[in-house]
């Protein structure tokens, strides 16, 4: 490259005027003793002219500056193009989806009361304990093992296994951002995650070995289910499961009633916290609407509190009771021994946990006789006088047919047969329902269907069994006979108490009901649907068969004596039937039954029990459902104030003379 010189030009001179120059004759010769002439100067040396450095020519270098600007630009322009033109949609996504999270925010769940109001499952505040499993890896905490040194101080409080938490703390998904740890804990158990986590964090600060690995968790606000009565109409209720829905009874039958709405919050964050001034959108939650059952707590109560005892003192495997308004098919206590509590699961017996009054199908035994009766009079087939003699024995089929006792030949009235419960004489009378057995076969079919047996009851209970009753064309030759008196088929013990409620409703079957209507967030009360009606018999046969019930209680002849009711009329009827083995299915054991209603001549309640395999002391269900039906019945008169009618019961006669 050419240097420029950095030296001055020498400076000109200016010139000056011209001396005038001297001849050539006057100049002076040398002569003797003249000095001699001056040499001329020797011309000095011409000084060497300044090396001249010419500069290059700039352009080609700002061709290529220019050149290079353009590309950057270009590269700049076209990743510009791509981020908000190409691939603005993904980035958006993946920022948004980075900076904001979302949230479920939870119903309150809506109560289940009795038929007064009283609570019997309702919510309190609780907690659903979450993380942010980012916060948990090695880039936020420097240190490998974060989850794991979480889960274990975590395991103990949430009660759950260590290696469960790990997972959920270290997820396939890395970029998750949001786990549940446990749904629905108590403020306590926030609070002690809450005061470890302060705890590590201030070590922390003064301890820099020390890492907060349960800087990472939070709480969502959430409900937590709850049964102020503990294990009280547990079979009715059922219970909420951890995902806050209904596992069971009530709760899982109108779950979307109980549960409402959840609503939604979308926030920014950033490391796991909420960003206040960015803003958020929320949708609310609509609470849940409460549920008022038909069932009146302190019934309930004592119906509960007579099983569990019986169930006891008999060793028996389980038993139920049915309270019901006559009138109004409403229930007003469904107990079953044994229960168990819904607060705490953990401690129940998962064979406890339905409801085996509208889950269990049995056969009734003699309680079903009723019905044969109600077909008998009603077809005009015999009265209660009719003379009905009745053997120790009667062959039919391919079986022989006996009563529960030996007895000589008896010489009963209808009214008779009943009170003494004689199988032998229940087959005679039934026979008479047709010119041949097929006939009487088909007209007892149509009563039983009419009563409701072979059909759900209208409760739409979770599990609930409709029973077994095969049609009539195909019953087998001992069924023929067994049916009439309330074996070879199966019915619940709603339906059962629902054949009773039909008598005593002057023979009009209101379909049973659990629920009296809802109530929603804004107060306004819905009530339920109107039951269905069906008429079974005329009120005529319907008060005749009340008077025979009476039989049953009030004769000194009758099975039903434990029943009795100082100062009210009672029409009741006993049973006790071979029970089949659900394990085994074969006969084992008995299910003894009881059941009635009163006042007998004015009716308002009835009530049915029955035990299943009782294995110490009587079996008969005269005498150990008998004292389970007068023990509630007595109580469920004085709650609802029904007053005795005073009258004198019919005294129906039992035998005759021949």
């Amino acid at each position: 490259m050419t240097e420029v010189s950095d030296r001055e030009p020498p400076r000109r001179r200016v010139p000056g005027p011209a001396r005038p120059s001297r001849p050539a004759s006057a100049q002076r010769r040398p002569g003797p003793g003249a000095r001699p002439a001056r040499r001329p100067p020797e011309p000095a040396p011409r000084a060497a002219a300044p090396r001249v450095i010419r500069l290059g020519s700039p352009r080609p270098r700002l061709r290529m500056v220019g050149l290079a600007l353009a590309l950057v630009l270009v590269a700049f322009v076209v990743r510009l193009l791509q981020v908000q033109a190409v691939d603005a949609s993904a980035y958006t996504a993946k920022a948004e989806q980075n900076r904001y999270v979302g949230q479920v925010l939870p119903a309150e769940r809506g109560e289940i009361t009795d038929r007064t109001g009283v609570a019997f499952a309702t919510s309190e505040d609780a907690y659903d304990i979450t993380a942010d499993p980012t916060m948990f890896a090695r880039a936020q905490l420097k240190i490998d093992d974060g989850p794991e040194r979480a889960a274990a101080l975590l395991a103990p409080i949430l009660r759950q296994q260590q290696s469960v938490l790990v997972g959920k703390l270290r997820p396939k998904d890395r970029s998750l951002r949001y786990v549940k740890l446990a749904g629905r804990q108590t403020p306590q158990v926030w609070k002690q995650i809450r005061d470890l986590r302060s705890a590590l964090s201030a070590k922390a600060e003064t301890d820099r070995s020390t890492v907060n690995v349960l800087a990472g968790l939070f709480s969502v606000p959430s409900s937590k289910r709850v049964y102020p009565n503990k294990d009280l109409a547990a079979g009715i209720l059922g219970w909420v499961n951890a995902d806050g829905k209904g596992g069971g009874g009530v709760e899982q039958q109108l779950n979307a009633t109980l549960s409402g709405k959840d609503g939604k919050i979308r926030y920014a964050q950033s490391g796991g916290r909420q960003v206040p001034t960015v803003g958020s959108t929320e949708t609310p939650a609509v609470p849940g609407s409460d549920v008022e059952l038909t069932i009146d707590r302190d019934i309930q109560w004592a119906a509960q509190n007579a099983i569990t005892e019986q169930v006891r003192k008999s060793a028996a495997d389980r038993g139920y009771v049915i309270v019901q308004d006559t009138r109004t098919g409403e229930i007003l206590a469904l107990a079953n021994s044994p229960g168990f509590d819904p607060n705490d699961l953990s401690k129940a017996d998962p064979g406890d946990l339905g409801n085996a009054a509208v889950q269990d199908a049995y056969e009734p035994g003699s309680t079903a006789k009723i019905m044969s009766m109600a077909a008998v009079l009603e077809e005009n087939a015999a009265t209660p006088l009719t003379h009905v003699t009745v053997p120790n024995r009667l062959h039919r089929g391919d079986r022989l047919f006996k009563d529960d006792i030996d007895h000589p030949t008896w010489y009963l009235t209808l009214n008779g047969v009943l009170a003494k419960s004689s199988n032998i004489g229940t087959i005679l009378a039934t026979g008479q329902l047709g010119r041949t057995q097929a006939e009487a076969n088909r007209v007892l079919y149509s009563y039983l269907r009419k009563f409701g047996l072979g059909s759900h009851t209208g409760l739409g209970f979770p599990g609930e069994t409709k029973g077994i009753l095969a049609p009539p064309g195909k019953w087998s030759t001992s069924q023929q006979y067994t049916i009439p008196f309330g074996q070879g088929m199966s019915l619940n013990a709603v339906q059962a108490a629902s054949v009773y409620s039909t008598i005593a409703n002057g023979g009009v079957r209101v379909e049973p009901t659990l629920v009296r209507g809802t109530r929603g967030p804004d107060g306004r009360f819905t009530p339920a649907a109107s039951p269905a009606k069906s008429r079974v018999v005329s009120q005529k046969t319907a008060k005749t068969l009340a008077h025979m019930l009476e039989s049953v209680v009030d004769d000194r002849e009758g099975t039903g004596a434990k029943a009795r009711i100082p100062g009210y009329r009672v029409a009741g009827k006993t049973g006790t039937a071979n029970r089949v083995d659900p394990a085994t299915g074969t006969y084992k054991g008995y299910t003894s039954s009881f059941a009635g209603f009163a006042p007998a001549d004015s009716p308002r309640i009835t009530v049915y029990c029955a035990i299943q395999n009782a294995t110490e002391g009587s079996y008969f269900g005269g005498q150990i459902c008998g004292p389970v039906f007068k023990q509630v019945m007595e109580f469920a008169l004085k709650t609802l104030q029904v007053p005795p009618t005073g009258a004198k019961a019919a005294n129906l006669p039992v035998a005759f003379t021949p």
